[in-house]
């Protein structure tokens, strides 16, 4: 997958979801994504690479980066709880769109009850 395709990709699949708030509060250059007024998604340019930073299950962060090339700990984030996604061959849509997925249903996870109910209707 090529920078342009995983910025789309991404910018796409967190668009679709419920609830989303796609703002720019760190300038233009950064696409923000939240959910229940949390960050689940980032894209930016950082030393001429695209990436697209998500938050990820420890355990699941740590496997991803072993086995994908494109997957490094989150640029300028929490490393524990955040990757960075980087165009590169072992990358592909599905892949982008399940640690998307994961992301946001994590930041749901943590909010209050009520909010969960409201975004996440049994």
């Amino acid at each position: 997958m090529d920078s342009k395709s995983l910025k789309e990709h991404a910018h796409r699949v967190a668009l679709e979801l419920p609830f989303i708030e796609h703002c720019w509060p760190f300038g233009p250059e950064y696409d923000v994504f939240k959910v229940g007024g949390k960050i689940f998604m980032l894209t930016a340019v950082s030393h001429g690479r695209q990436h697209v930073s998500v938050k990820s299950d420890p355990e699941k962060s740590l496997l991803n980066q072993q086995i994908y090339r494109g997957i490094e700990p989150g640029y300028h984030l929490n490393k524990k709880h955040w990757i960075s996604i980087y165009a590169a061959d072992d990358i592909t849509p599905d892949l982008v769109t399940d640690l998307v997925l994961d992301s946001w249903n994590l930041v749901v996870d943590k909010l209050p009850k009520k909010d969960q109910k409201r975004i996440r209707p049994v």
